[in-house]
């Protein structure tokens, strides 16, 4: 069974699209992915504005930074 994660982002940034589209395939065959605005909290702005779009898994909290290909994502959740 795939984790639930959580890919944080914004709106207006072209790799947090490129980063949503190489994980719709995932998305296709059950992988549940909550978008995340971090402009929505100023803490997640200071942890992440340099960083985004970032994939995190729920259960773990173990995060993946882009630039990340299909193949990590598949190692990221095993």
């Amino acid at each position: 069974m795939l984790p639930e994660c959580q890919l944080f982002g914004t709106l207006g940034c072209h790799l947090c699209d490129v980063a949503e589209a190489l994980l719709m395939p995932f998305v296709e065959h059950g992988l549940l992915v909550e978008l995340v605005d971090i402009a929505d909290q100023e803490d997640w702005v200071e942890q992440y504005g340099l960083r985004i779009p970032v994939l995190r898994r729920c259960d773990t909290g173990a995060e993946l930074d882009w630039p990340f290909d299909a193949e990590q994502v598949v190692a990221f959740l095993r």
